[in-house]
């Protein structure tokens, strides 16, 4: 079995972003806020924009299931303020199950929280807990950059984020740590903006402590870790330098790297640093790469042609592809043995 624990609803209705666009306007001139009544998408509607985009793909590349989460880049958590996230959120949250009640096999929902920059992320709570209570949601997104690119925030470690890991622990949840679309016009949002978070979350964990607080907590850092898996070394010796434990030690146990990685090198490489059970198969197809590669005829994006390339064993490969997944997903792993896989 293979799942694919990064997916976004890339490419849902038209009518999403329409009356996202009338809320942002919304916020200039009341008069043209749009109620949630006025967003009109029908199964049809979500059935057309999937079996055509994602379903195709991965029925073609061999993918048995995506862990599937709002657009990332339509997270937009600095426009407005708590409310404007709140409703947004609940409106993606809500597609996003609503394609795993049509392709319960194939898909299953992860939650966008109703982040604002400034906001306490106590507020996010509710969601949350309707994500998983009401819609089964097996993991969420969390921005450490609410601010689209200017980095207000404080860093992972600070306590203001822990009432939404207590909450992560009592449901036994991972967040995935994924910024959204930077308003810095120094940050290319999928070209500097992910990669730098990724790198930024990462050196955040080692400078903190967080994992003595909440021992059971698992993050993970998205497109194969940023620069991280590459400066290893620079990340071990840092650890030093910062009186922490070994990196392996210190992070290790509770943080994982996906494989969105976009060449053969590159997975080879994320694949010789980091240790094979805290990697987790993922494409992200249909996001921030689309094009055919015109080295290898085939998606930048279809990893795993990487993977089945890549020289593994069949106990690590299959590691890659499920097993580290139902274990960093528990409730995943519980909705799939109800399935009987």
């Amino acid at each position: 079995m293979i799942i694919d624990i990064h997916g976004h609803y890339t490419t849902a209705p038209a009518a999403l972003g329409q009356w996202r666009d009338r809320q942002v306007a919304g916020l200039e001139d009341p008069s043209l806020a749009p109620s949630r009544a006025d967003l009109a998408i029908s199964d049809g509607d979500l059935q057309e924009s999937i079996e055509q985009n994602q379903l195709r793909l991965m029925d073609e590349r061999g993918i048995d299931l995506t862990v599937f989460s709002p657009r990332a880049s339509f997270m937009a958590h600095h426009v407005g303020d708590f409310t404007t996230s709140a409703e947004w959120a609940a409106i993606c949250n809500e597609l996003c199950y609503r394609v795993s009640r049509l392709y319960p096999e194939r898909f299953v929902p992860a939650a966008m929280l109703p982040q604002s920059p400034g906001a306490d992320p106590a507020t996010c709570i509710p969601e949350l807990v309707r994500c998983v209570e009401e819609y089964g949601a097996v993991a969420l997104n969390l921005n450490p950059d609410p601010s689209g690119g200017h980095w207000t925030s404080p860093p992972l470690t600070d306590r203001s984020w822990y009432p939404i890991y207590e909450k992560m622990v009592e449901y036994d949840i991972p967040a995935m740590v994924h910024v959204s679309t930077s308003i810095n016009p120094a940050f290319h949002t999928t070209g500097a903006h992910y990669l730098n978070a990724d790198t930024t979350a990462f050196m955040q964990l080692i400078q903190g402590d967080l994992f003595a607080d909440f021992p059971t907590l698992k993050l993970v850092i998205p497109h194969g870790g940023g620069a991280v898996p590459y400066h290893w070394g620079r990340f071990r010796g840092l650890a030093m330098a910062l009186k922490k434990p070994p990196v392996e030690e210190h992070v290790l146990g509770n943080v994982f790297f996906d494989t969105c990685v976009y060449h053969q090198p590159g997975i080879d490489l994320l694949l010789d640093v980091i240790p094979t059970r805290n990697i987790l198969f993922a494409s992200e197809m249909i996001g921030a790469v689309r094009d055919v590669d015109p080295c290898t005829g085939h998606n930048f994006d279809d990893t795993a042609r990487y993977i089945d390339s890549a020289g593994l064993d069949d106990v690590d490969l299959a590691a890659i592809q499920e097993h580290n997944a139902r274990t960093v997903y528990p409730r995943l792993n519980d909705l799939l043995k109800q399935q009987g896989r």
